[in-house]
């Protein structure tokens, strides 16, 4: 229905069987979506808990018989879901972030964590955001930030490394809420965020960060892509364990020895960092032979990073405003 041209959404029984939680969040966003495309809704429903959160500009309460109430009100948009209201910031701990990890994409590897905060409504966890020590380079900090030696970006420097809601309460801004009430108890004077969502979602511009720049993927990474596509793989699934393995698999011998030349030609850090956790860049001439003698297994890791570097990322700023007492 959304997806039509049509200026006017007709819903009976509107949100009627789903749970009151998810009726509130649909109904937020589906009259988001109509005010935005300048759209007429007729939703009819036995339930009276929806009111709030479509903001109707005509209501009308029809009861038995001839009891019927017809309300003119003002067109206007609610601020926000009704549920938020419910919930609220506090502390949170790595049991917090274990507990919605799985709803990340990137669920593995957190960087130490220098404090974590909750979005709470009751006891039910809804949201959480963990603030990082910095690491040592990051693009687009040099474009707000002077040279600083790694004690000083410690004390001055925190960066956002994760962010993440729950899925039955998404599409309400609670994204946006978990920075913006955050970001002034971070402990440092300066916040950073580098996120592939924030490239598409403004959820932390909303909060009050400044997007900086945006990286686009390594040429490393762009002509090993090249090689992938040309033996099959499809660029939208090198994430995926299973397209990768299946692809590798239906290779000839000659084909994977072109795939090895390729990743042995193309050298990118986070490459080389697969093979040397302790010596974390190597070298050219061991990463080269490790290339060589990679099993189809490590080959398949290769590629879905490679899929990740081929994601660009949007760089976020943002910095405690100087406060002046007379």
């Amino acid at each position: 229905m959304l997806e039509s041209r049509a200026r006017f959404w007709i819903l009976d029984e509107f949100a009627a069987t789903l749970d009151r939680d998810t009726a509130k969040i649909v109904a937020f966003n589906l009259q988001k979506c109509a005010r935005q495309q300048g759209k007429a809704v007729l939703a009819a429903t036995t339930h009276t808990d929806l009111f709030e959160d479509l903001s109707p500009s005509l209501h009308v309460h029809k009861r038995f018989g001839k009891e019927i109430t017809v309300n003119y009100r003002p067109n206007i948009a609610p601020a926000e879901c009704s549920l938020v209201k419910e919930i609220r910031v506090d502390e949170g701990s790595m049991a917090d972030w274990r507990a919605l990890a799985g709803f990340h994409y990137r669920s593995h590897n957190l960087p130490a964590p220098r404090k974590i905060f909750v979005l709470k409504r009751g006891l039910e966890l809804c949201g959480v955001i963990v603030y990082s020590y910095p690491a040592v380079t990051c693009f687009g900090r040099r474009l707000m930030l002077p040279k600083m030696g790694m004690k000083e970006l410690n004390a001055r420097l925190s960066s956002i490394s994760r962010v993440v809601v729950h899925p039955k309460y998404r599409t309400m801004g609670l994204g946006s809420k978990l920075i913006k009430d955050t970001l002034k108890f971070a402990g440092t004077e300066y916040v950073e965020m580098s996120a592939v969502m924030a490239k598409y979602n403004p959820f932390a511009e909303k909060a009050g960060m400044v997007r900086v720049t945006v990286q686009e993927p390594p040429r490393e990474a762009v002509k090993v892509l090249e090689v992938l596509e040309k033996l099959g793989f499809n660029r939208e699934l090198l994430g995926s364990s299973r397209h990768v393995a299946e692809t590798l698999e239906g290779l000839s011998r000659d084909q994977v020895a072109e795939l090895r030349i390729t990743f042995a030609r193309f050298r990118h850090t986070r490459f080389s960092k697969s093979f040397s956790y302790h010596l974390p860049y190597g070298t050219v001439e061991a990463y080269r032979r490790q290339i060589q003698a990679a099993s189809l297994e490590k080959l398949a890791v290769l590629i879905k990073i490679n899929g990740f570097l081929l994601q660009s990322k949007a760089y976020l700023f943002w910095r405690v405003r100087a406060r002046y007492v007379s």
